[in-house]
């Protein structure tokens, strides 16, 4: 089963579902500001995409930027500041079996569907 980790007011992240939808393919949308992953589905997911955990952080955002930017992190802390702030989190993850990929650009994700 496809899921794809959806922030409805992200942009690309819309882009990303519209790629869904047209394929036609059955997947799960998890709106993970609402329904935040576990430390363990976060870790699974840095796994299946390959990176460390950094490499999945927004660095952009006003609360990285506010908290943690400069400070020498451990890749448990980085994990740690995802979930207590999961607009961190860079979006939109999709997931296909054991193949993640972060649909940006977006039509990266049509290498995994």
């Amino acid at each position: 089963m496809i899921k794809i980790y959806h922030n409805p007011r992200c942009t690309k992240s819309r882009q990303g579902l519209q790629l869904l939808e047209k394929s036609r393919k059955e997947f799960e949308i998890i709106k993970y500001l609402e329904d935040i992953p576990t430390k363990e589905e976060l870790e699974n997911i840095i796994n299946l995409l390959g990176i460390k955990p950094i490499e999945l952080v927004r660095k952009n955002e006003k609360i990285w930027k506010e908290s943690f930017k400069g400070k020498n992190l451990s890749d448990s802390d980085i994990i740690n500041a995802m979930l207590q702030h999961p607009k961190l989190i860079e979006r939109p993850i999709v997931i296909n079996n054991n193949k993640a990929i972060i649909g940006r650009p977006t039509e990266q994700i049509l290498d995994i569907i």
